[in-house]
């Protein structure tokens, strides 16, 4: 009885100091949390600073219940909205001409995404999938946490009142199963697919007598998949030094991905532990119950946008008699009708047809689309085999399991599941390891030899789109021993570069993650050789070289290089600029519309600039709108393959595209009624509860580490929003000590709820160009001065 009334007093204790600390709804439902009953998921949740969880669970489906738990606490309205869409209900509840914010398709409408999503349900895709046994399908581990995230949503849904107004109270709202979960993660991997191109998939409709009789043009498809990927929402930054380039023999990672600050397809952070069997932090994509860029107690690792085409079109000629038949070896096959009728808000269901081959499905074109046009004798089918990937969070549980780079190594080899992406990994052994390891169709330079279509023969060299005759079985990818899936490449293919000095990436192909080891020798699909690099790849290898170089490097080197805010573009033209501008006859230049504008003290501006995108630099303003404005045949000395890093350079100022931009630049800023050396943090800024937060960071074009991509708004003060760019950051070492030196930052912060404390905290310390410092050891844990603990249960 003693004992009993002991242990009753201490869980009392344990209860009244913890509904001290919890938010209204969480301090309710704290008695039923702290005491699980048997056979029921649990998971204990740690808050240190800015909202951080640290969660830990005795089992792989108790793991996902707390990370789920943890993430609807945080964002269950992104989440909601996420799961409308992967399950076809966004016609329903918002409206079939509304759209999502596209973060698990590209889909311009709700109608056209539902269409596409509804068939996968009903083809019960995702279940299938989930069937398969490892290693092609997901293990049960990955299978165990993807359950217990949807049970951990759904109890925080029946514990909690939502607060944030985006959809309290909304009937979109409400339970998941496992499938939706798994529906999210094959979304997701599916974004440079079929899920960049379901306009395309649900607006293919056979011809018909009315129908135009135009072919393909190449040099409008070139430019439409060049233009997708210079719009593409996501990119990165990511560097790991050897250890003998550090000042203490071990390895250093900075991981800077670029990904849109608002909607689904932000990262939100965590700690998840499972004693004895993973301990490991970083940020997660959200609705993933792994962690997808982080570090443990021996290595880091980041993620960076590849350059490779996971797609490949297969053109069919089609039966004389029948345009949805297609010829295979000289005999038609009939494609596949997929019938799907989508629920509508305030109107009756639509109902539409798409077609469906042993390819995949058929695409044609759409307003805005790839202009692949259905006729009577040619159509299109897109070839997707992250269609059949389900092994995204199998690799990335690799990777927080793994104790050096070569684990990092072993778990794409054996997993095979990133879809779009490039690995940067360091290890506390001073190991680094660049991997282009993908999901592409196993499509070589010479099958697209000896297959492509006339439209491939130009789409390919130029874009990495593939692009087959369908009417030859002779010209399927191929099949590689080593890899997990069909028509996929193995990991033997895979461009990568072990222990260099320094491995870098940032959105560019393979052949310079190291400027002294060239990467060579990968089929054209992975990326091109001896192109023109962007210049955010040209800076960057400039300022990794020259630390490797330096040499006895920190953490600190690290994030002195996350907020350098160094503008490669205004290194290269800034002075030649002002010298041109001084040098007008009168101070004066034409701008588009013909008027002479007064652009002398803009000289002095560009002159005196400090050459950075920092929030209180004079000129960075005026120089950015200017760069924009200049065409892109803007140099005197053009691109060398012999020196791609300094090539191409020197402004073309004697072009009259020169003076007409930087008129532009100086009657836009001047029509705002923005002073030509206002601080960049005045007019560059986001606004979050009535407040303005000034920004650092500067635009893709001028090539700054620190990417943002603003939103122009002048009459709203200027750059008055972030559309994507630096998110989940960190820069990670080792010490010795067991623990690592992480330091971490998430611009946008944890929680999209505008009634949060962690709405706004983080972005406060990304304006000021600080950092949280990491608490994943015990002790650091245990001496956060704001610890709070909740014990979470079903």
């Amino acid at each position: 009885m003693r004992t009993r009334l002991r242990r009753l007093t201490v869980a009392a204790v344990a209860l009244f100091t913890g509904a001290t600390v919890l938010p209204a709804a969480a301090a309710q439902s704290q008695g039923r949390q702290d005491h699980p009953s048997s056979g029921r998921l649990s998971a204990v949740v740690r808050y240190t600073e800015y909202g951080i969880p640290h969660i830990t669970a005795k089992s792989y489906a108790d793991l996902g219940f707390g990370t789920g738990w943890a993430q609807a606490a945080d964002q269950v309205c992104v989440l909601a909205d996420g799961f409308a869409t992967v399950r076809g209900e966004r016609s329903r509840y918002f409206g079939a001409d509304a759209t999502s914010d596209q973060s698990l398709s590209s889909a311009t409408t709700n109608l056209s995404s539902d269409l596409y999503f509804k068939g996968v349900r009903d083809k019960r895709t995702v279940e299938a999938l989930l069937a398969e046994p490892a290693p092609r399908g997901p293990s049960r581990q990955a299978k165990d946490l993807m359950a217990g995230f949807a049970a951990g949503y759904n109890a925080w849904l029946r514990q909690n009142r939502i607060t944030d107004p985006a959809c309290r109270n909304a009937a979109w709202v409400g339970p998941v199963t496992t499938v939706d979960v798994a529906a999210r993660l094959h979304a997701l991997s599916m974004l440079g697919g079929q899920g960049g191109n379901i306009d395309e998939i649900t607006s293919a409709q056979p011809p018909t007598a009315d129908s135009p009789k135009t072919q393909a043009d190449p040099r409008a498809v070139v430019r439409e998949v060049e233009r997708r990927a210079a719009d593409a929402a996501m990119g990165s930054n990511a560097v790991a030094f050897r250890g003998d380039t550090t000042a203490n023999g071990r390895g250093l990672l900075l991981g800077n991905p670029h990904y849109p600050w608002h909607g689904g397809r932000r990262f939100w952070q965590s700690h998840q532990t499972i004693p004895g069997q993973l301990d490991v932090a970083g940020g997660s994509l959200l609705g993933l119950p792994t962690i997808s860029i982080g570090y443990n107690a021996r290595i880091a690792w980041s993620h960076t946008v590849s350059t490779g085409v996971p797609f490949n079109l297969t053109q069919l000629a089609l039966s004389p008699s029948d345009p949805t038949a297609y010829l295979v070896d000289g005999k038609p096959e009939r494609m596949t009708q997929r019938t799907v009728t989508v629920a509508v808000k305030d109107g009756t269901p639509v109902t539409r047809t798409q077609w469906w081959t042993r390819y995949g499905p058929v695409v044609a074109s759409s307003d805005a689309g790839l202009p692949l046009p259905w006729t009577a004798t040619t159509a299109f089918a897109l070839n997707d085999p992250n269609a059949a990937n389900l092994r995204f969070a199998d690799t990335s549980l690799g990777f927080g399991k793994a104790r050096d780079t070569a684990g990092i190594a072993a778990s794409l080899a054996s997993h095979q599941g990133l879809p779009w992406v490039n690995t940067i990994a360091a290890d506390s052994a001073g190991h680094t390891l660049y991997s282009q390891s993908q999901v592409l169709p196993r499509i070589t330079n010479d099958l697209a030899a000896a297959c492509s279509t006339p439209l491939g023969s130009a789409t390919y060299p130029a874009a990495g789109l593939a692009v087959l005759d369908g009417s030859r079985t002779a010209c399927v990818p191929g099949d590689d021993a080593d890899a997990v899936q069909p028509g996929i490449f193995g990991p033997a293919k895979m461009p990568t570069l072990r222990d260099a000095a320094y491995v870098e990436n940032s959105n560019d192909s393979p052949w310079l993650t190291n400027a002294g080891q060239p990467i060579t020798g990968y089929e054209r699909i992975f990326g091109t050789i001896g192109t023109q690099r962007g210049l955010r790849t040209r800076g960057a290898i400039q300022d990794v070289a020259a630390l490797a170089e330096r040499g006895k490097l920190t953490v600190r080197d690290l994030q002195a290089q996350q907020f350098a805010n160094r503008v490669p573009a205004g290194d290269l033209t800034a002075a030649d600029a002002a010298r041109a501008c001084a040098a007008l006859p009168g101070g004066q230049a034409t701008g588009s519309s013909g008027t002479a504008v007064d652009v002398s003290e803009a000289c002095g501006v560009l002159a005196a600039w400090d050459r950075t995108m920092d929030t209180g630099s004079r000129g960075a303003l005026l120089f950015d709108r200017f760069w924009r404005k200049l065409p892109a045949q803007r140099w005197k000395v053009p691109f060398s393959a012999a020196d791609p890093v300094n090539t191409p350079n020197t402004l073309n100022t004697d072009s009259p595209a020169f003076a007409k931009a930087l008129a532009d630049a100086v009657t836009e800023l001047r029509s705002a009624g923005i002073p030509l050396d206002s601080p960049l943090g005045e007019h560059q800024f986001v606004v979050r509860n009535g407040k303005r937060i000034p920004v650092p960071g500067g635009t893709e074009g001028l090539g700054v580490w620190n990417k943002v991509e603003p939103r122009w708004d002048p009459a709203g003060g200027g750059y008055s929003e972030v559309s994507m760019g630096s998110s989940h950051v960190q820069a990670v070492g080792w010490d010795g000590s067991g623990c690592p030196v992480a330091r971490t930052l998430l611009t946008y912060s944890q929680s999209s709820n505008p009634n949060s404390p962690h709405y706004t905290d983080q972005t406060r310390l990304y304006s000021q160009e600080r950092w949280v410092t990491a608490r994943f050891c015990e002790k650091d844990v245990k001496a956060s001065p704001v610890l709070r603990t909740v014990r979470v249960h079903n």
